[in-house]
């Protein structure tokens, strides 16, 4: 199997991807999926609410952290593989010296109670981020009875139930395409 080409009406150069993916980096704090759709729905305007959904959908069902799927989804559709490395770069190099810092924080000060009031509250803002970006992912989907279906039945599998993520999103895709092939033939 071979990747599909990058689009070369949509080329953007690797510098302004690094830069892009940079941002959401610096503004990710307790998760950066958030930022991320603000930068490329939003913002700079690459990817339709849809496309974003889609890939977001795509990374989350694939090994590895979703943010980083996402952004080689990106950097290889509109820069190649010089797209891939400059999204990943941007999206690492940041955060990873933050990283550093906060564990040098947390491993010298943890036990004081400002500190750790500090990391709850910064603990509530992500989680915040992580619901109000759920809510926009399930906009684009809202007119269609269908997906409600499927997005009701993954969140008690998985927030009620609390069942192991993949075998639900195997389960509801195997479903949504049989449904989906079902209405179709109905027709």
């Amino acid at each position: 199997m071979t990747l599909p080409a990058p689009d070369p009406a949509r080329r953007i150069p690797a510098t302004e991807i690094f830069l892009g993916f940079a941002s959401i980096a610096i503004s990710g704090f307790g998760g950066v999926m958030p930022f991320a759709r603000r930068m490329m729905v939003e913002r700079r305007q690459w990817l339709t609410p849809a496309e974003f959904t889609d890939l977001v959908s795509l990374g989350q069902i694939l090994p590895g952290p979703n943010i980083v799927n996402v952004s080689i989804c990106v950097g290889w559709r509109f820069a190649g593989v010089a797209g891939i490395f400059a999204a990943l770069a941007g999206l690492v190099f940041v955060p990873f010296w933050v990283v550093i810092c906060f564990c040098i924080i947390h491993a010298s000060y943890g036990e004081v109670p400002r500190v750790q009031g500090a990391f709850a509250g910064i603990a509530c803002a992500g989680a915040g981020l992580v619901l109000a970006t759920g809510l926009k992912m399930a906009r684009p989907m809202l007119g269609h009875g269908r997906a409600m279906i499927f997005i009701a039945l993954g969140f008690v599998a998985i927030a009620v139930f609390r069942w192991p993520l993949v075998p639900v999103v195997l389960v509801l895709a195997l479903l949504s395409i049989v449904v989906t092939a079902w209405m179709r033939d109905r027709r």
